[in-house]
């Protein structure tokens, strides 16, 4: 994708679908860019969000932030993601300069880049936060606003980097939604850090299905679904996530993935929760996106949880971390002896690959 053609007149007024793949001859398409979904635990499939759609995000996110004319929107985030894309659509939307980190990831160059044109926001994934914080980078003063999506920022690392000057916010989004959902505002940045609850953007209806699943209905919504060449449009104007959230008073907490819950003994299990208590047992010394617990089918018990981690964490802090968690946890919900991998599988947005963990 050409970064510059994507910002200007030309494209946003161009009824040519866009997309990183050929498009087949579809009439509803016209007007479309066409992302595909990280696939983190389902197959992945192609989203159509139209042009008035993406920029509808870009405006709430643009007017949540303070973007002006006078702001520049500094981009490292790889552009077939709609989290990269967003970035391009609020420059465009704010009529200010928006500047591009090219090369691959690197935290030090990364920091040079982001002072030398004075970027005044961007979006990052966790893991590059983590990566920031790692090293003990300084944020320049430039810099005002952070959105941290992809993926949850930890209070331990969120707040390392607030100690450090990089204005991390927490968000919540999807492919379907255009990017955001909820974000935090400026104000959180006077305050402690706080993965959530996250302010939902003006922009977005939310309410609950009666599973306790999110279902939310805006101008932002998608089209519809491109599946080969068939194209499937939304049905309703509300669309059902696969998210369990909490919802109170214009605030959302995110619970987990519905699909990523199992089976352990006739009980449900939520191995996402399991690692964030993992990372609170250790004091902030287990990094979060470095391990990840999965369920194995077994017969007699339904699943067993296997904590997966990468070679790189301490063997020590390891065995040390299971141990208390064991002796705390009721039986169901005990873990395996943990198994070591070179490198857990990842999306373009660093997302862990869990269904290609368990293959």
């Amino acid at each position: 994708m050409d970064a510059p053609l994507l910002t200007s007149d030309a494209f946003w007024q161009d009824p040519r679908p866009f997309a990183d793949r050929e498009i087949p001859d579809i009439p509803e398409l016209a007007h479309h860019v066409l992302f595909q979904t990280s696939g983190s635990s389902a197959t992945p499939k192609w989203v159509a969000l139209s042009k008035p759609a993406l920029l509808a995000s870009a405006a709430a996110v643009n007017s949540h932030l303070t973007v002006t004319g006078h702001s520049c929107w500094g981009l490292a985030l790889p552009l077939n993601h709609v989290g990269g894309f967003g970035v391009l659509a609020r420059a465009y939307q704010a009529g200010c300069r928006v500047t591009i980190f090219s090369g691959k990831w690197n935290p030090q160059e990364f920091q040079r880049w982001i002072h030398d044109p004075g970027v005044t926001h961007t979006s990052l994934v966790p893991t590059q936060v983590h990566d920031l914080v790692k090293a003990g980078l300084k944020s320049p003063k430039t810099l005002a606003a952070i959105v941290v999506g992809g993926g949850r920022l930890e209070l331990a690392t969120g707040q390392a980097a607030r100690d450090l000057g990089w204005p991390v916010l927490a968000s919540y989004g999807m492919t379907e939604a255009g990017s955001q959902i909820a974000t935090q505002g400026l104000d959180a940045l006077g305050v402690i850090y706080q993965p959530a609850p996250i302010p939902i953007l003006p922009l977005w209806r939310t309410r609950l299905s009666e599973n306790g699943l999110l279902e939310i209905s805006g101008a932002a919504l998608f089209s519809g679904f491109l599946s080969g060449d068939t194209f499937t449009p939304r049905a309703d104007l509300w669309h059902t996530t696969s998210d369990r959230v909490s919802l109170r008073d214009g605030l959302l907490t995110p619970l987990g993935r519905a699909d990523s819950l199992i089976k352990v003994l006739g009980e449900l299990v939520d191995p996402e929760a399991i690692e964030r208590e993992l990372v609170a047992i250790s004091g902030g010394a287990l990094e979060s996106g470095r391990f990840a617990v999965i369920g194995l089918p077994d017969e007699r018990a339904g699943h067993l949880l296997l904590p997966v981690f990468e070679s790189s964490v301490d063997p020590v802090l390891i065995e040390t971390i299971v141990s208390t968690y064991n002796q705390q946890a009721p039986g169901f919900r005990r873990l395996m002896p943990p198994a070591r991998i070179e490198t857990l599988p990842r999306s373009g947005l660093g997302k862990i690959m869990r269904a290609e963990v368990t293959s």
